[in-house]
């Protein structure tokens, strides 16, 4: 009678297996992960300092902080200086004169950006690279070199729609100035998002008998739209908070300017109500926040968009 020894190759091999599978996995360390929340929490502590001090003071009377200080403990807060602030500046008409730039300014340039991104991704000819430089090299001038020749270009470009005839201090001066230049980046960014979709899918169109734009309109588009959200809610902080273009071209036409210009009727000539300024800037400041609440998640997934393509 002969017995036959058990088998223990298979768990052998297994627990080898296995082995080399945990040797592989790195083991998350606490120190590094505890100075990687430790660097997250001071960092967002230093960008909400500023913004949770300005609602600090703007909530507080100016005769509390002439009396004891910025900084010190807050005998009564208000929202007298938000009404205040609202009456004075006249905050209404400037949110109006805002959308006026904004709204076209960020259709015009999400539009044309994206006509210009499909032909310069799905398109080869001569200059497709150049033309892209060109678009991407323009966001590299600083806007105060070209101030001068440009508000000069103004006063002599007609505009018989307008009151003054030119294209100087009006709101569509303005307009057209944003989207000169924030067209070049947003080309830029689309262009690179739609060089990663596959070339299948338009290939498959025209196969159906598709046309061009049909291509774009129906394939292309509907899938930028997280890229789009990102744009747009790039383009809306950055042309809300502008001062620059607004105040200088728009100079001498003060009752059409957008509303970053209003905080400047808030600071007079011998004296300026710091706790008034704080409640106009906050005030200025809650669309934006109320922009990105709403698209953050769009926004973020613009921005992770090919993140994990090799």
């Amino acid at each position: 009678m002969t017995t036959t020894a058990p088998d223990t190759s298979a768990p052998l091999a297994n627990s080898v297996t296995t082995g080399v599978r945990m040797a592989g996995v790195k083991k998350v360390r606490p120190l590094p992960r505890a100075i990687a929340y430790a660097t997250l929490i001071i960092a967002s502590v230093g960008f909400m300092a500023p913004f949770l001090w300005a609602l600090y003071t703007s909530l507080r009377p100016f005769s509390d902080t002439q009396e004891n200080g910025y900084f010190s403990f807050a005998r009564a807060l208000t929202f007298e200086n938000y009404t205040t602030a609202w009456e004075r500046a006249g905050f209404a008409d400037y949110f109006i004169n805002t959308l006026i730039i904004l709204v076209p300014a960020i259709i015009i340039i999400l539009l044309f950006s994206t006509f210009l991104a499909y032909g310069l991704a799905r398109f080869s000819f001569r200059f497709n690279l150049v033309l892209l430089m060109l678009f991407t090299a323009g966001n590299l001038l600083p806007q105060q070199v070209i101030i001068t020749p440009l508000y000069r270009m103004y006063l002599e470009l007609p505009a018989p729609w307008t009151q003054s005839g030119e294209w100087a201090n009006t709101q569509f001066g303005v307009v057209m100035i944003h989207i000169a230049f924030q067209m070049g980046f947003c080309t830029f960014v689309m262009s690179s998002y739609m060089k990663t979709l596959p070339v299948e899918l338009t290939e498959a169109a025209l196969v159906d008998g598709a046309s061009v734009w049909t291509q774009f309109w129906q394939v292309i588009l509907p899938l930028c739209r997280s890229p789009l959200a990102a744009l747009a809610t790039l383009e809306f902080t950055w042309i809300y908070n502008d001062f620059f273009w607004a105040l200088v071209l728009m100079i001498g036409n003060g009752q059409d300017q957008p509303i970053t210009t209003a905080l400047n009727s808030l600071n007079g000539a011998f004296f300026t109500n710091d706790n008034l300024v704080a409640a106009g800037s906050i005030i200025t400041a809650i669309p934006t926040i109320i922009v990105f609440v709403a698209l953050q998640k769009h926004f973020v997934g613009g921005l992770t968009i090919g993140a994990n393509k090799g």
